[in-house]
């Protein structure tokens, strides 16, 4: 029989502190959930509705002015999201080619976007030269540049053994040949991981279409969704929901598309946490 293994004091720390951890995180989303839920609407917390209810969810599927917001995130999520991925892999693999004339020079150009920039007058100007003023296609160019993401793929492509590159010209490959077929493949927790902070980051974005939007028809779901309720722009259905069941019903609507597809992403997602971080 093995003798029982010891539990060490720091491992039983290390326990106790995340489970904390998680309980923080998982505690107001219990409650906006059970909220959602429930005809009564209370401030207080609560394990489980006192009154069952699913009037807040079907208010917000059966509210027509919420269809076409959808859609436009669902759209300019999924462009967002590609046109991201595309930039960032082709700017890092450039960046990442020590060969580069002026390398250094463009990494420093990169890199000072990072910590000054135009402000939001000029910003707003160079929009509306570009026409993406009132215009729904704002959330998908203006975040397909992302000088953080273009680093950290910068970072992970040179992480990637030199051997593999120089077996690969051995071959005979291009530089665009080692890039799509050595490089991309052995890219998979990369591209999950920055796509999910892509795709997270247009699908939530309400400040853009805040300041550069009016158009009823071009504005996104988390725009239309915070209006609805917090304006108390509350469609009139046959339902009768509070008017906080109704707010928190709104935030998990608009947070479950990536509760869903999380899971999906998960084994990629924790091992893109360390890009960059172990090289040759």
């Amino acid at each position: 029989m093995k003798p029982k293994k010891k539990i060490k004091k720091f491992d039983l720390v290390n326990y106790i502190v995340f489970i904390l951890i998680g309980l923080i995180v998982l505690v107001p989303i219990w409650k906006v959930l059970v909220d959602s839920l429930n005809a009564v609407g209370v401030y207080q917390f609560q394990l489980w509705p006192n009154k069952f209810t699913f009037d807040g969810y079907r208010t917000i599927i059966e509210t027509k002015q919420l269809y076409q917001p959808f859609v436009n995130s669902v759209v300019t999520t999924l462009l967002g999201t590609l046109l991201g991925l595309v930039l960032s892999t082709l700017a890092g693999y450039v960046l990442a080619q020590e060969t580069l004339p002026g390398r250094g020079f463009f990494a420093f150009v990169l890199l000072f976007t990072m910590i000054f920039s135009g402000g939001m007058i000029p910003e707003y100007l160079v929009m509306k030269k570009l026409h993406l003023v009132n215009n729904m296609w704002i959330l998908v160019f203006k975040h397909g540049v992302n000088v953080y993401n273009f680093v950290l793929m910068k970072n992970f492509f040179e992480g990637i053994p030199g051997s593999l590159y120089e077996a690969a010209k051995i071959d005979g490959c291009t530089p665009m040949g080692i890039f799509f077929k050595i490089v991309l493949p052995l890219s998979k927790a990369a591209l999950a991981s920055i796509g999910l902070m892509f795709a997270v980051t247009v699908w939530n974005d309400y400040s853009t279409v805040k300041i550069y939007i009016t158009d009823p028809d071009q504005v996104n779901f988390q725009y239309k969704l915070r209006n609805m309720i917090m304006d108390g722009d509350t469609p009139i259905t046959g339902y009768k929901v509070s008017q906080t069941t109704l707010y928190n019903a709104g935030i998990i609507a608009a947070i479950l598309p990536f509760m869903v597809l999380y899971p999906f992403l998960q084994k990629y997602f924790v091992k893109g946490v360390n890009i960059g971080a172990v090289k040759e």
